[in-house]
């Protein structure tokens, strides 16, 4: 009898962690300084939540920034500065990697430091985050 009451518990574990709901993971890259590929970005990290939320499934979402697309990050050049503010007090499941070699770069050229938009968490690669995000598992998205 208690091998059969494991069986049928075992034969239910499926369904019962389906109905639960699964997470996903999204790593979304921008290298482009262009208006409407962060804009592209922000509309899919939006779309992929509201999907997932819709589903009963959980979503974790990174947009990645390096080259060009830091300044998507960047307090004083952002196009998407305010977007980024309100979709992180919104989606807690939203979170902005800046490249601290694009940083760098940046500063050499310019002279002066780099200030990031507050969302933003410094990385010490762009690139090599987006890998690490995909040996975890991560979807990439290249809008």
């Amino acid at each position: 009898m208690k091998r059969f009451v494991l069986a049928i518990m075992l034969s239910l574990a499926p369904i019962v962690a389906m109905a639960e709901g699964v997470t996903h993971k999204v790593a979304i890259h921008v290298d482009e300084n262009d208006p409407q590929v962060m804009n592209m970005a922000l509309n899919n990290a939006a779309n992929v939540s509201a999907y997932y939320k819709s589903q009963g499934d959980d979503v974790v979402i990174e947009v990645v920034t390096y080259g060009p697309g830091l300044n998507m990050l960047i307090a004083d050049k952002s196009p998407v500065a305010q977007r980024v503010a309100t979709m992180s007090l919104e989606m807690e499941n939203i979170s902005f990697a800046a490249c601290a070699n694009t940083m760098e770069a940046m500063k050499k050229n310019s002279g002066h430091d780099v200030v990031l938009l507050e969302e933003a968490n410094v990385v010490p690669s762009g690139v090599v985050r987006l890998i690490e995000l995909q040996e975890d598992g991560y979807a990439y998205v290249r809008p």
